[in-house]
């Protein structure tokens, strides 16, 4: 520790208060509070180190373990951690796995570093941590609210400079309240980079949303910039490739990086940031969780702006407007995610999600439908304890929808077909892109020839592709590993003994297990997909084509809205499916078609599924729909003339009885009150009405022996010379509107041919001309 940094003046007074409190410590990037604390810590016991990122989480613990044997890590897939380590560098979904296990107790402080991320298992942790009192706990941040969350610690805030030069910020938009957006984004990347990399001298870093547009990128910059060494650095790269990007070269680089660059790791050298302004980011859209591209906050684009004063003065160039109105603080997910991971894994520590405190109070609403589809998942019980299915789904390295999708599956087949596909949906990136040469598509069809995403993704996972397919070796590395390790915890063969996949069987059992991943085309635009509840989009990358009329969404992905558009939910991975298979699976609902009955008095019978017509069939109406039938026969005077006439004059004339203040009561509405009789005198079928007297369906309102006077005053027809009218009655306003009906009379009713109708206003309506009756 040779260097001298900007923390190493809170040393002593950090280890003096460590003793005493929890503590949160504020320091700018750059300060060193992640290589630092960590070992100040540890000369009080053991530390858990906890950082939001798999790529951050190696790197410190390679820098801060030089020349020391007692620094580890533990991320997925790679455990280097052992009894003797005393610190160690671990993700979040880890800790939270020890905390379960219990393997924190062996840790006297717990460090959570990069705080102001906020993420769901980093505020989970936080809350079962501080319910405990077995740890000291240290939560740092460069952009946290400090005194806000010292007071729900109960604990002290610290406070260090950061070690940073002067940043030129300047903005790349002509319009100056231009949000950060994707249209283009690469060639105003380029723009950008060839407008200001003569006029200095350091490395470049480059913020960019994912993987796809840093690939874009290289391939735009790699004959533009010959002499510079371009670089990746997100979740996907190698230790190779993060090492270059992480060391310094004597060759000028260029480092493309998602918001991974963002905190914790220091890249050298750097003294001009190109930020594009967007992340990919999850929110909670329709009670699902998605990934979506969206715009950074200020104090997001504030970090990322001061990475080019890490050395020297450096420049900003921002790719939008200097006035665009961005977020003030990014969102915490647990604000806007949905609740079933946290709940889950809050169940599986023995406490309820809804009784922990948090930082921010979590949204009721999502707690309730949290609950409802964890106890629909059969994962927690009726009062919030994990099951046994749970606690199996919670083991599982990944969401929990695709954890109960796989433990749904009932036969082995299914099973591992939903293992190899859940894993190429869970490492974060497309696993591989769609060929567009002509002869690319041949070779595509040939090797898989269903359009589909899911099955082409397993056959992927499962053997060599095509080259035309451009798969990415590393991403299925990674994704063969993780079905590897689901399969072993599942006890299911391995990839190389993988069993033969039946699509149709496969696809059946998704079906039943989660329903309302099923999506039908809109009749009027088809290039949207409903379920009832959410519509999406096919993605320019899925197989999907124009000709299925229905899918299995597996995988959505948002973007933001230009202007005043709605978020646009793109769906990245789709089965095909038809609607004979969901009338099968008795996806919606039933009801009768308006067309009349055929010869044999049979009537069509349509089902609905999120608002369209997915089948039909003639068929003779039985049960509810069939006494349905037997009410709207009635009504139309098909059967038992004149019950239906007189019902609706009788329920017409009980409305205005009420509305005149005559008596207490509620209107009917003849449809519902007729099927309700029927009901309780046992209908079931037509011929149960022949054992019906008219006066059996006879509603009793306004009194009998008041009814010929009350009609006298307020008939509901009229009969003039040459004129017939139905009438209209107002009473709150006090109006009557006489409507002709039929009749050869050219001249308008006359006031004195009508009823007296003392105190009220009268007019006269025949088709759109309405006039005053004098």
């Amino acid at each position: 520790m040779s260097l001298l940094l900007p923390i190493d003046s809170l040393h002593s007074h950090f280890v003096t208060a460590l003793t005493q409190n929890h503590l949160v410590v504020e320091a700018e990037t750059g300060s060193g509070k992640s290589t630092r604390l960590p070992l100040w810590a540890a000369e009080q016991g053991k530390v858990l180190v906890v950082e939001p990122r798999r790529i951050a989480c190696t790197a410190l613990a390679e820098f801060v373990g030089q020349g020391r044997a007692d620094v580890g890590y533990s991320i997925r897939f790679d455990n280097q951690v052992d009894d003797n380590t005393r610190v160690a560098f671990v993700t979040p979904g880890v800790a939270l796995s020890w905390y379960n296990e219990n393997r924190l107790a062996d840790f006297t402080t717990v460090i959570i570093d990069e705080f102001h991320e906020r993420r769901w298992d980093t505020d989970l942790l936080l809350a079962l941590l501080q319910k405990g009192a077995g740890h000291r706990l240290v939560l740092t941040s460069a952009t946290v609210d400090g005194e806000r969350l010292a007071n729900y610690l109960g604990g002290e805030r610290l406070y260090a400079e950061g070690r940073r030069f002067d940043v030129d910020i300047s903005y790349q938009a002509k319009d100056s309240q231009s949000l950060p957006s994707d249209r283009d984004l690469v060639s105003r990347l380029k723009s950008a980079l060839l407008s200001h990399i003569d006029n200095d001298h350091g490395d470049v870093l480059v913020f960019l949303p994912g993987r796809k547009e840093i690939t874009q990128a290289q391939a735009s910059l790699t004959s533009a910039l010959p002499n510079c060494l371009l670089l990746a650095l997100h979740a996907g790269v190698t230790k190779a490739e993060q090492q270059l990007a992480l060391a310094p070269n004597k060759q000028r680089r260029i480092v493309l990086a998602t918001n991974v660059a963002e905190t914790s790791l220091t890249i050298p050298g750097v003294t001009l940031v190109i930020d594009s302004g967007l992340e990919r980011r999850t929110s909670q859209r329709n009670g699902r969780t998605v990934l979506g591209l969206t715009r950074i906050s200020k104090a997001s684009a504030q970090q990322r702006a001061g990475r080019a004063g890490r050395i020297a003065a450096g420049r900003c160039v921002r790719l939008w407007g200097q006035f665009a109105p961005l977020e003030a603080l990014t969102p915490p997910e647990l604000q806007r995610e949905e609740l079933v991971e946290p709940m889950l894994a809050a169940a599986c520590a023995e406490q309820a999600l809804g009784q922990l405190t948090f930082v921010d109070t979590l949204p009721p609403k999502s707690l309730q439908l949290a609950a409802a589809k964890l106890q629909q998942m059969q994962a927690i019980d009726v009062d919030g304890k994990v099951t046994a299915h749970g606690r199996r789904l919670y083991r599982l390295p990944i969401d929990t929808q695709f954890a109960h999708l796989i433990s749904a599956m009932e036969n082995k087949t299914n099973q591992e077909a939903m293992v190899d596909l859940v894993a190429a949906l869970s490492i974060g990136q497309r696993l591989w892109q769609a060929p567009k040469g002509e002869e690319a598509m041949k070779a595509l069809q040939q090797w898989q020839p269903i359009p589909c995403d899911a099955t082409t993704l397993v056959k992927i996972v499962r053997e060599s592709a095509p080259e035309a397919l451009t798969v990415d070796a590393n991403m299925r590395a990674e994704a063969r590993q993780m079905a590897q390790q689901i399969r072993s915890t599942l006890n299911l063969p391995q990839l190389q003994a993988a069993s033969y996949l039946d699509r149709p069987s496969w696809l059946a059992a998704i079906l039943a297990a989660m329903p309302e991943l099923a999506f039908v085309r809109r009749t009027k635009r088809r290039e949207a997909l409903g379920n009832g509840s959410v519509e999406v989009s096919p993605s320019r990358d899925t197989r999907f084509n124009d000709e299925a009329e229905a899918a299995l969404v597996l995988d959505q992905f948002a973007l933001p809205g230009r202007g005043v558009r709605q978020t646009l939910n793109l769906a990245t991975c789709m089965m095909p499916i038809s609607l004979a298979q969901l009338c099968e699976a008795q996806l919606g609902h039933e009801q009768l078609s308006e067309r009349r009955a055929d010869e044999q008095g049979q009537r069509l019978h349509e089902r609905i599924y999120a608002g369209r017509v997915i089948g039909s069939q003639w068929r003779t109406v039985e049960g509810e729909l069939g006494i349905e039938l037997l009410v709207e026969q009635i009504l139309t005077g098909k059967k038992m003339t004149p019950v239906g006439a007189r019902l609706q004059a009788d329920a017409q004339a009980w409305a205005l009885y009420l509305a005149l203040g005559e008596a207490d009561g509620e209107p009917i509405e003849p449809q519902q009150w007729l099927l309700q009789q029927l009901q309780d005198l046992g209908v079931e079928s037509a011929e149960d009405l022949l054992l019906l007297e008219v006066d059996d369906l006879k509603f009793d309102g306004v009194p009998e022996w008041q009814r010929a006077e009350f009609e006298q005053r307020f008939p509901q027809q009229l009969t003039l010379a040459e004129l017939k009218l139905t009438v209209e009655y107002q009473p709150r306003g006090k109006l009557v509107t006489v409507v002709y009906a039929s009749g050869r009379r050219k001249m308008d009713p006359k006031r004195w041919e009508l009823p007296k109708w003392s105190g009220w206003r009268v007019k006269y309506r025949k088709a759109s001309r309405v006039v005053d009756v004098r």
